[in-house]
């Protein structure tokens, strides 16, 4: 079976993390501050917290921008449900806005009639490696007085108008899972332009601990005392998968470029297809593609799902509404209020696109499409 997503492990990252897993320190220690100090090489020098997952960079990012109860989160419901569902814990109102039919990601014009006096922070998504319109959507949060924040699951390493993804947004959210443009298993992280962002997003990643005497409330309790202000989590990343983190951005430009030689492999191999939509190139920003979003006729699509899937290829559908889900049903929301997500999503199908795929893989996937649309 031909996975629609793998990783890249390579001899170096094994040795890295091997030398990792016999340091003093499993976790908490130098390959963290040395993995945060590195990610800022592809953030334009904006610092990072590292976390546990994308989905944990989230939650912290919304913690640290004071996102409670009688807040509203405005976003885009063409995402994984992770991007609304973090803010809706938090005890905040998530109000959706439809994206732009070009890109899928968040209309600008409609997060601008979603806000509202009690709007607090907008949310976009990258979706698939290109950035949303954030010089746009920056004028949308300055206006509503929010903090604006990139959910850049999808794209680190994308530039927008020549300035990298985590120098665009208050606050910026990476996900290192396996299937992402790089890996550390399990992992992500929070990116900020503002240092006192950051610092409650390094804060709220580690139980809200202030260990500092000078900040502490009863501060000659002993050497030993350590004090919570405001709740936190366990969002550490351990050392080993910092490790791994590290040495996989040291891959990471060889990674861009070939995600970029198989993009560009399948528009030329689907362009005679007149049944498929390839994906929007964006002229003002160099993309790291995450994924490859075919769109196709949204009556064709499961069909051709289950042609490719039988033929030994893995697909995805990338990705059922947020709002669809029963949990936000349940709130009330409603299916056909966001119809350009909703039609991106009834035609949307994710075709392979990962380092190690090769071009026979590509061409093959290729004549798979054709053919079931030929035949």
């Amino acid at each position: 079976m031909l996975p629609y997503a793998r990783q890249s492990v390579d001899e170096s990252d094994v040795a890295a993390v091997a030398r990792a897993v016999t340091d003093p320190y499993l976790t908490t220690g130098p390959a963290v501050t040395r993995f945060e100090a590195d990610l800022a090489g592809w953030t334009g020098g904006n610092p990072a917290v590292a976390v546990t997952s994308g989905t944990a960079a989230l939650h912290t990012a919304y913690a640290a921008a004071g996102v409670g109860p009688g807040q509203d989160v405005v976003t885009t419901p063409f995402t994984f449900v992770a991007t609304a569902a973090t803010a809706a814990l938090l005890g905040a109102r998530v109000v959706f806005a439809d994206v732009e039919e070009a890109t899928g990601c968040l209309d600008p014009a409609a997060a601008a009639a979603a806000v509202t006096p009690r709007t607090t922070v907008v949310t976009a998504v990258d979706y698939a490696g290109a950035p949303a319109d954030m010089d746009a959507l920056r004028q949308v949060a300055d206006g509503a007085g929010a903090l604006l924040l990139e959910d850049a699951a999808h794209s680190i390493g994308t530039t927008w108008r020549g300035r990298p993804v985590g120098a665009l947004a208050d606050l910026t959210t990476l996900s290192f899972f396996a299937t992402k443009n790089l890996t550390t298993a399990e992992g992500g992280a929070v990116v900020s332009t503002s240092p006192d962002l950051l610092a409650r997003a390094a804060g709220f990643r580690n139980h809200g601990l202030v260990r500092d005497p000078a900040r502490q409330r009863w501060p000659d309790e002993g050497p030993w005392h350590q004090e919570v202000h405001s709740f936190g989590l366990n969002y550490r990343l351990p050392d080993v998968l910092c490790a791994l983190g590290s040495s996989q951005l040291r891959r990471l430009p060889a990674f861009i470029a070939r995600r970029a030689e198989l993009s560009a492999r399948y528009d030329a191999a689907l362009a005679d297809v007149a049944e498929v939509t390839l994906p929007s190139r964006p002229h003002d920003a160099d993309v790291a593609w995450h994924l490859y979003p075919a769109r196709v006729p949204e009556e064709a699509r499961r069909a051709l799902f289950e042609h490719l899937r039988a033929a030994g290829v893995g697909v995805q559908v990338n990705y059922v509404p947020a709002h669809w889900h029963p949990v936000f049903a349940d709130l009330g929301y409603r299916r056909g209020e966001f119809p350009v997500a909703e039609r991106w999503y009834r035609q949307e199908l994710s075709l392979p696109l990962f380092v190690g795929l090769g071009d026979a893989d590509v061409d093959r996937v290729c004549d798979l499409v054709r053919g079931f649309f030929s035949g």
